[in-house]
């Protein structure tokens, strides 16, 4: 009886050792971007060089000042986004903060497969890589219509 049970025993597998961080290849990088209310994730992986953006391609977002936004990482990195297949989700907020979350995760996700460009978007414009924290001011109340700091207009005399 002893025999059966060592027999059905599987053999354990070896540990391999891990390799480094910098050897690993990276297939396909997930990245976030923010302004306000509005939240873009971003996925890259190496492909034929499609953006979509919420299932839209680039080419065909409206109005073109929100597709130019979005571009800017895009046409600061050069050629290099060509091999990649860029797909965006964007929620929240307005058209322009959309636009401008989508970019900061295009930006992100093309720093991490390219180093080198981190120095060049943060020369450009800052907000490609760094989330802006600043917040429009909660309206107080009992007059919440008037605005977050109007008051009633009192007379001098």
């Amino acid at each position: 009886m002893a025999k059966a049970t060592a027999e059905a025993k599987p053999k354990q597998k070896k540990a391999q050792p891990k390799k480094p961080a910098e050897q690993k290849k990276k297939d396909m990088v997930f990245t976030t971007g923010k302004r306000k209310t509005a939240v873009a994730r971003a996925r890259l992986k190496p492909g034929k060089g499609t953006v979509k953006v919420n299932s839209v391609p680039l080419e065909l977002v409206q109005p073109e000042m929100v597709r130019l936004r979005i571009q800017e990482p895009l046409l600061l990195a050069g050629d290099f986004w060509k091999g990649f297949d860029i797909k965006v989700i964007v929620k929240g907020g307005g058209v322009i903060s959309q636009a401008e979350a989508a970019r900061q995760a295009i930006a992100k996700g093309l720093s991490e497969f390219q180093p080198e460009l981190r120095q060049k978007y943060l020369q450009y414009d800052r907000n490609l890589l760094v989330y802006d924290p600043r917040r429009a001011e909660q309206h107080k109340p009992p007059h919440s219509s008037w605005g977050a700091r109007r008051y009633k207009q009192r007379s001098k005399r």
